[in-house]
């Protein structure tokens, strides 16, 4: 069995795209999966499953539709890629204020031109490295002002979902439990 992280886009916000947690659980128990645990109500899970990353995907992107009547895009990480991509963090300064730093988890890779256009639109504190399809996003001034944050998508035009840092450590934390 292989423990994953899935990340759901654009659910519970504002009060839109409505998914009861407890409901969401219970689907992906009966569709197969185990040790299926959430965080939060923003679309934070772990579970473990012996399909590959591929069909976990769209195994739970297909039960969507029908359970809530609306898509919702997932990005998925095995354990070993979550831990590589804590291990790789280039702003260990972040840790005294880990809503500063954000991972943006990209299902493709962006441009070499997307990326030149989203640099040129960095504040004067905020900055960013990519490594392995992880965009590091530093906001010390915040994540709601930041230039780059309102720029992700329209600029580097690929699949992604962004995560504070306190929520990529409390997801490692609940992998590591299983």
């Amino acid at each position: 069995m292989t423990t994953y992280i899935v990340l759901l886009r654009g659910i519970n916000v504002g009060g839109n795209k409505v998914v009861k947690m407890e409901t969401l659980r219970t689907v992906l128990i009966k569709a197969g999966f185990a040790d299926v645990k959430s965080y939060i109500q923003s679309g934070n899970l772990v579970l473990t499953s012996n399909q590959t990353a591929r069909r976990v995907g769209e195994t739970i992107s297909s039960l969507f539709p029908t359970t809530f009547g609306f898509e919702s895009r997932v990005s998925i990480r095995n354990i070993d890629e979550w831990n590589c991509m804590i291990a790789k963090n280039p702003y260990p300064e972040a840790g005294a204020n880990p809503k500063s730093l954000h991972a943006v988890i990209l299902d493709d890779d962006p441009t070499d031109a997307a990326l030149a256009e989203f640099e040129a639109k960095a504040g004067d504190t905020e900055s960013f490295t990519l490594r392995n399809r992880v965009l590091y996003l530093y906001t010390p001034d915040g994540f709601g002002t930041s230039k780059l944050a309102l720029s992700l998508d329209r600029v580097l035009k690929v699949p992604l979902t962004a995560r504070n840092w306190r929520t990529v450590q409390t997801l490692q934390e609940m992998a590591a439990a299983i």
